[in-house]
């Protein structure tokens, strides 16, 4: 897929504050979202472990992880955020598209909501 972004808000479990917004790329290849550790800090999202990762590069990395209410294109989940570097590029990942029930059309390189969720 080339390069989708959406804006995103990041906000703690329990909804207070302002939370973390940005312009998220569309990471279909990333199952969590990830933010800058600084940001998400300052939004009041708990870390709550730590976990290993495969980046792009096949470099294995392990980041602590949080999570934090998803909210973009007028839909709103719980999802799994990786607290990255203060220099990352906001991530948006596949699980929190899925349980939105927002597909990626790949050929327009666009986000579109489906008609219904599967439940099968």
């Amino acid at each position: 897929m080339g390069l989708t972004h959406v804006t995103v808000t990041l906000r703690n479990l329990a909804a207070e504050g302002a939370g973390y917004a940005s312009d998220f790329l569309v990471d279909t290849g990333a199952l969590d979202c990830m933010a800058p550790a600084g940001a998400l800090n300052e939004a009041g999202i708990a870390i709550e472990g730590r976990e290993v990762y495969e980046l792009a590069n096949g470099e294995v990395v392990e980041y602590p992880y949080g999570f934090a209410r998803v909210s973009f294109m007028g839909t709103e989940t719980v999802s799994k955020v990786i607290f990255g570097p203060d220099n990352a590029e906001p991530l948006l990942g596949v699980v929190a598209l899925e349980s939105t029930g927002i597909g990626v059309d790949p050929v327009n390189q666009t986000l579109k909501r489906m008609a219904a969720k599967p439940l099968k």
